[in-house]
């Protein structure tokens, strides 16, 4: 019988498409790869990879064996979360990536308060406002805003994003309260730029969209520094109420057009589908459920009238 060992190896250097990355990957060297794909390959009697100075390539029979050893690590993995599916305590690593802003303001000061409920779990945290692909990267658990990733993922929705038209108080002062979205023309608005290069804002009342084109003197694609320039008085902005929230409940940022919405996402964590889901990512996301609020998430209190 051949050594199975070499499975995820081989798994690994097709993914990532070189033996030099895949041994960085798996935490070994170069030469342990190449050797551990050479006696695959030497049980099997068959080439599994082509190899050239450019790239690698799956031969035929490579290509069949391939979707046979996903096949086999998904089972291990099924056999290993069964067992660990009975363990009273949630125990292992946990791979988390979650979203810059969002991540530094509302996820990171409670992963201390979970690790010390969880001891047993140790979690990796990536941030980042790119996509992640959270089945080919090794990710446990990611959490995602917006429009659900691939269907083969499982979601959960922990609270929703709501964003919000605001400015400071001195700003109003100098420049006057807008009345209407046609009155945005008159002002400087500062444009969140990662999702979208149109300078437009939406707004919706009684159904009907309102769409504006925008104008101003800064452009940036990180809320956390329109967010700051918008205390300093700089102009109107459009800021998630997990950014915003805070300030807006002390006074620091006034609402603008309250009596518009604007579109709205929400943000889910989202966990490749499993047959027995591993009891840190249950707990994980249970935890995140009740610190996060739900509907009402805590940065959110002022929309409902709640100013604690």
């Amino acid at each position: 019988m051949q050594d199975i060992s070499a499975i995820p190896v081989f798994t690994c250097v097709v993914e990532e498409g070189s033996f030099s990355k895949a041994a960085g990957k798996l935490g070994i060297t170069k030469s342990a790869v190449s050797k551990r794909i050479s006696g695959l390959e030497g049980q099997l009697g068959v080439k599994l990879l082509q190899r050239s100075t450019r790239k690698l390539s799956l031969t035929e029979a490579g290509a069949r064996y391939l979707e046979h050893a996903v096949q086999a690590l998904n089972a291990a993995q099924d056999a290993q979360n069964a067992a660990m599916e009975l363990q009273a305590t949630p125990q292992g690593t946990l791979r988390l990536s979650v979203p810059m802003s969002f991540g530094r303001l509302h996820i990171a000061p409670i992963i201390p308060q979970f690790l010390k409920q969880y001891p047993n779990v140790k979690i990796h945290m990536d941030m980042s406002d790119q996509t992640r692909d959270v089945i080919a990267e090794g990710f446990d658990v990611a959490l995602s805003a917006g429009d659900l990733p691939d269907s083969s993922l499982i979601a959960r929705k922990l609270a929703p994003l709501h964003s919000v038209l605001c400015a400071s108080e001195d700003y109003i002062a100098r420049h006057g309260m807008p009345k209407s979205p046609q009155d945005l023309i008159q002002h400087n608005c500062i444009l969140f730029t990662y999702h979208t290069g149109v300078p437009e804002w939406v707004f919706i009342r009684n159904g009907e969209e309102d769409r504006v084109r925008i104008e101003g003197n800064y452009q940036v694609n990180n809320s956390e520094a329109l967010h700051e320039a918008l205390l300093q008085g700089l102009g109107i902005g459009r800021l998630p109420t997990f950014v915003a929230g805070p300030d807006i409940q002390s006074g620091k940022l006034v609402p603008i057009l309250s009596d518009y919405e604007m579109p709205h996402k929400a943000i889910y964590a989202v966990f490749p589908e499993k047959r027995y889901l591993p009891e840190k990512v249950r707990v994980f996301i249970d935890f995140m459920v009740t610190n996060l609020g739900g509907n009402i998430p805590h940065w959110d209190r002022w929309r409902h009238g709640d100013e604690t």
